[in-house]
């Protein structure tokens, strides 16, 4: 048998990511392990009305930046048989996704929607201003992630393509190599690496790109202004804006997914139960009393 290297090992695992827990402006959403969804939070445009969801595979939730005082949102979900479901707001034809089909990831950014297809191909829906929508192009994606105005996709190589907004330089990512997950924030985006560092280019006003001394990290999330690693030993680390107490994870044990909305973030632990932290403002951090959430699947 042909060796393979780490870095193929590593996205051969984290290939095609299933999230579990997802966080917009002001809502949060659950996978639950029955296949059904779960959200709390603001529901002004319908965002939370997933109760008749049935055998969902992954969720995602788009996101308003903390610019932008408004609840417009929408949520996502990746059925088992590849098609996808969406609510919420739909001004820029974000929940246009009745006909996609093959589909095995998705993500939810600002006034848009991205999804992987079976063969690495990607789609798009929403709002294209800059021209976060332009990846019908791309090939051999493994992961996809959706900012507020720009868009990335993880290679099967490692590397990282990016379109759309480039103001602060968060696409900025041609020399990046060996990663195996991408995130995407307000103006920053976010790559761990198969040896479990990070990496970060774009807005850092808030300190929310300073993630270069972290080690041992497994997966990560960005917000509009911070950023969550979870480590390999169940705990969590954050860097950024911490005005709403988004970063107050040093007291997280036993994670095994994280997610970060504007200005809350959220946990599931190993048992399927949920933790937040952050803007509480619309119940969006009101998820104590959820129970068996889905665990993410390597």
């Amino acid at each position: 048998m042909d060796s393979i290297s780490p870095i193929e090992a590593a996205l051969q695992v984290k290939r095609w990511p299933k999230e579990t827990l997802a966080a917009g402006r002001r809502h949060t959403v659950g996978l639950k392990s029955d296949g059904t969804v779960t959200a709390v939070g603001d529901n002004k445009c319908g965002q939370c009305d997933v109760s008749g969801w049935r055998d969902m595979v992954a969720v995602a939730a788009g996101n308003v930046h903390m610019a932008t005082n408004t609840g417009n949102a929408h949520t996502i979900g990746l059925s088992s048989d590849g098609t996808v479901a969406a609510v919420g707001w739909n001004k820029h034809n974000q929940c246009d996704v009745n006909d996609w089909r093959d589909i095995v990831a998705v993500a939810a950014g600002w006034r848009r929607t991205v999804a992987l297809k079976s063969d690495g191909t990607v789609v798009a829906a929403g709002r294209n201003n800059e021209g976060q929508c332009h990846v019908s192009g791309w090939r051999d994606i493994a992961a996809v992630a959706a900012g507020d105005w720009h868009t990335a996709g993880l290679k099967s190589d490692g590397t990282v393509t990016i379109v759309g907004n480039n103001r602060y330089g968060q696409c900025d990512v041609n020399d990046w190599r060996d990663m195996v997950a991408v995130a995407a924030g307000y103006l920053h985006t976010v790559g761990l690496k198969s040896d479990g560092t990070v990496a970060a280019v774009g807005l850092n006003k808030h300190s929310q790109c300073d993630v270069s001394g972290w080690r041992g990290i497994v997966a990560v999330a960005a917000g509009s202004y911070h950023t969550i690693g979870l480590k390999a030993d169940g705990t969590v680390v954050a860097a950024g804006r911490n005005e709403h107490g988004q970063c107050d994870v040093s007291g997280w044990r036993d994670m095994v997914a994280v997610a970060a909305g504007c200005a809350h973030t959220v946990g599931l632990k190993s048992d399927g139960t949920m933790v937040a932290v952050g803007d509480n403002e619309y119940g969006q951090c009101d998820v104590s009393g959820w129970r068996g959430i889905r665990l993410p699947i390597d």
